[in-house]
């Protein structure tokens, strides 16, 4: 019997010791390969893959079956990151898209695949639900030739021109490089370097530690890169995710600097340094800081669920300068709608190369100027049972009292947001590929905070009054 494959916010993924087989590799590349045949017959598939063991080998099967329905396949000479994938795609008129396969930001004992199309983002839900249903329990055996070619280093080459590099090389910034054995390592330090950056890199070869590590540029991750800031005195570290297409940072005291930080640091830098503007899209999980921010600059924004496809769907309509989600992808839609965490770190380093300012300086900056809240997640695993009660009753809970406080606001977006006076929320969102409920809060202090996420938790196992 064949394994169901249901993709989530951002692709499919298993264990490699699990569902992640050859069979269903293969069914799902047949699956998209066929759709593109009959979409763009002949056209052009990149597939690249990241650092992972066994990656290679099946982004190889992947850019074979594709072949087999008559496209034209081009497979990565070597590692890459999934922006350089996209924009690789994004720029190439006969690209009608492509395949990553990458574990991303998941623990190292799993792989997945993303899927890119011909603009270099993730494809509008339409799409990724084409793909589901075309998938087949006996898909075609036909495999076709393949090309195997760089394009890696257009890309690298593209990175350096979007920056200022004489302003960036006269800050002789000496920054830590941390790419959790991921994708970009080796690529981001050449970057740097070329840019007159001295870098250290750390977690950028295979050794015993790369099991442990789940690459994802969160704490208790990035520990190991507080660590060697503190140690090289560096003016940061700057952390990319196992695909390359989130960023995580640290500042020069050691400190981890959030996402939503880093996503306001960067929005005001391109509006107030580099002259931008446009719209800003948030996914419903952002804090308040982003949108606190984002009204201060003049950007109008708006909200969309979680998930970056979302926000895609919301950048090809036009006009907008910056999309980003909590989990540190952030998007540049004039480079390709998609997000590019290598981007992101370069924007940064010139950012504090024009400004004269340490990370640590900016981020003190910023809460002056826009307050200081707490902000936090919490993961319930339920049973998948329990997952889908909370589903389905989520749309009617309106909860009149949370904390002792009344909402002021509710919405069913995705999941159950609650906001109340003092814009402070509370935020419940079931998983839609395990059985989790993730809770989110943000308040003006942890007390209040915890308070919300207790709540959020009660709501979650169904156990206030009158659920």
């Amino acid at each position: 019997m064949s394994t169901m494959i249901r993709f989530g916010t951002d692709g499919w993924r298993a264990r490699r010791d699990g569902a992640f087989t050859e069979d269903n590799v293969v069914r799902v590349a047949d699956a998209a390969g066929r759709l593109w045949a009959q979409q763009r017959p002949g056209d052009i598939v990149y597939v690249g893959f990241d650092a992972r063991p066994g990656a290679e080998a099946y982004a190889r099967l992947v850019a074979r079956v594709i072949a087999g329905h008559g496209l034209v396949a081009k497979l990565s000479d070597r590692f890459t990151p999934t922006p350089a994938l996209s924009w690789t795609i994004a720029n190439d008129a006969r690209a009608c898209g492509g395949i990553m396969v990458t574990g991303s930001h998941h623990p190292n004992d799993y792989l997945g695949i993303k899927f890119r199309v011909a603009d270099g983002g993730a494809g509008s839900t339409e799409f990724v639900t084409e793909v589901e249903d075309a998938i087949d329990p006996d898909p075609s055996d036909a495999r076709g030739p393949i090309d195997v070619v760089d394009f890696t280093t257009p890309y690298l080459d593209r990175l350096v021109s979007l920056v200022d590099g004489d302003t960036i090389a006269r800050a002789n910034l000496h920054v830590v490089y941390d790419p959790m054995f991921g994708a970009a390592r080796g690529h981001l330090p050449a970057v740097l370097g070329a840019l007159g950056v001295i870098v250290d890199e750390i977690h950028g070869e295979d050794d015993a530690g790369m099991e442990d590590m789940r690459p994802e540029p969160i704490e208790p991750w990035v520990d190991d890169c507080e660590q060697e800031v503190l140690d090289t005195g560096a003016c940061c570290g700057l952390i990319s995710d196992g695909d390359a297409d989130r960023l995580g940072a640290v500042d020069e005291h050691g400190r981890f600097v959030s996402a939503h930080k880093l996503f306001a640091l960067v929005l005001g830098h391109l509006v107030q340094n580099r002259g931008m503007s446009g719209r800003v899209v948030l996914g419903i999980s952002s804090s308040l800081l982003t949108r606190r921010v984002a009204r201060a600059l003049g950007c109008r924004y708006v909200i969309k669920p979680v998930g970056f496809k979302y926000i895609y769907e919301e950048m090809l309509k036009g006009g907008v300068l910056l999309g980003g989600e909590e989990t540190g992808g952030f998007g540049i839609p004039e480079h390709f709608p998609e997000r590019d965490g290598l981007l992101m770190i370069l924007l940064l380093c010139e950012l504090m190369a024009m400004t004269g300012k340490t990370l640590g300086q900016l981020v003190q900056e910023l809460e002056e100027a826009f307050g200081t809240t707490s902000y936090a997640r919490r993961d319930i695993r339920l049973s998948y049972e329990d997952i889908e009660v909370l589903r389905t009753m989520l749309p009617g809970i309106n909860p009149q009292n949370i904390a002792g406080r009344t909402p002021e606001r509710v919405s069913h977006m995705d999941g159950l947001r609650l906001e109340f006076a003092d814009e402070s929320w509370l935020l419940l969102r079931p998983s839609g590929t395990e059985p989790i409920v993730r809770v989110y809060a943000e308040a003006p202090t942890v007390e209040m905070r915890d308070q919300y996420l207790d709540a959020g938790t009660d709501i979650a196992r169904l156990h206030l009054p009158g659920l």
